[in-house]
């Protein structure tokens, strides 16, 4: 048995998605094993994001500076805007290097089930990014569940009144698929493949 501390640690790492109590406890080993090569840069890693991490004001990403790496690129395509439901999709898009332009995060999904309206996502921001103008194209990159495409739906009515080009993620994502968990052939013909909403 291990220690009351060893147990913790365990523990806490069981509760990250995709560990379950046997894969931390063998990260726990491993970390032990490697004390002097793996642990000491973990926990300077951990320790430096944890007191850096700030989230983006203008498109809702997660990162180490405000405006995010993506916001503050002159090299993206300023026109374009890819609006997602959580930060997980935004990295998963974009580690495809397949859309060029930015992104704005909903921060979820609409979703009558689980109480989550209008108001509770970061919509009334994006019309904004829209109003201001300068966006000629808004793909919306929902995830192919019902709340997704509830949320589309939503969205492309809010937009409509706006001089911009409406499109979808189309063909190859998988009813009930999630963007996370997609390969990035996938990714890239939904990407290539999207279309006009409405």
């Amino acid at each position: 048995m291990a220690s009351q501390e060893i147990e913790a640690l365990v523990q806490q790492l069981a509760r990250l998605p995709g560990l379950g109590p046997r894969s931390a406890r063998r990260a726990v080993l491993h970390l032990m094993k490697k004390r002097e090569t793996a642990f000491a840069p973990l926990l300077a890693a951990l320790k430096t994001v944890s007191e850096r991490l700030v989230t983006c004001g203008i498109c809702g990403n997660v990162d180490t500076q405000d405006p995010c790496a993506i916001c503050a690129d002159p090299r993206r395509e300023q026109r374009s805007l890819c609006v997602v439901e959580e930060v997980s999709d935004l990295w998963a898009l974009d580690k495809s290097r397949l859309f060029p332009g930015k992104y704005h995060v909903l921060g979820g999904r609409l979703s009558a089930l689980e109480g989550v309206r209008p108001q509770d996502l970061s919509i009334d921001a994006l019309v904004s990014r829209v109003a201001a103008g300068g966006i000629d194209e808004v793909v919306l990159a929902m995830n192919a569940t019902l709340e997704g495409q509830t949320t589309a739906h939503y969205l492309a009515e809010r937009l409509e009144s706006y001089p911009v080009r409406l499109t979808q993620l189309a063909h190859g994502l998988p009813v009930g698929g999630e963007l996370d968990y997609l390969d990035e052939g996938t990714l890239a013909q939904a990407l290539r493949a999207r279309r006009p909403v409405g």
